[in-house]
């Protein structure tokens, strides 16, 4: 069954939403062309190294949606969502699941050891389904 309109998704890395929302900017205003939803995500990691974030799913749900209110993206339907895990294939499986059209996220520049170890961009290029943006920080 074919959808009336896309679904964008935009995973968001909260630790270092701060000094870039390239890829943020870029999904909003590719959603904004072309009518499309756009989900805001952002992955938590398994284990905490804040031993302060007792709740971590709430912690970085309300972090992801202060990011949003910070950033707003008028005139798009924004979903907000929290994943725990590995960062790249919790963004393969979120799209895959959500059936998402296309993929809007940051890539660092790469080093010598991402070349070794592969990158998460590099990653959900390579596994994802759907189309992939990549925006440079």
């Amino acid at each position: 069954m074919a959808r009336d309109v896309e679904l964008l998704l935009c995973p968001v890395n909260l630790r270092h939403a701060e000094t870039n929302t390239n890829a943020y900017d870029e999904a909003v205003a590719m959603a904004r062309r072309r009518n499309a939803r756009l989900i805001v995500a952002t992955v938590a990691p398994e284990m905490e190294r804040n031993l302060n974030i007792r709740d971590s799913e709430a912690y970085w749900s309300q972090q992801l949606a202060k990011f949003v209110k910070d950033n707003p993206a008028e005139g798009v339907e924004v979903e907000t969502i929290v994943r725990k895990g590995a960062v790249h294939r919790q963004i393969v499986r979120l799209a895959c699941e959500r059936k998402v059209d296309v993929i809007v996220m940051n890539s660092a520049n790469p080093k010598v050891q991402d070349y070794l170890l592969g990158t998460t961009a590099s990653h959900v290029v390579t596994h994802a389904e759907c189309s992939v943006f990549v925006v440079r920080a």
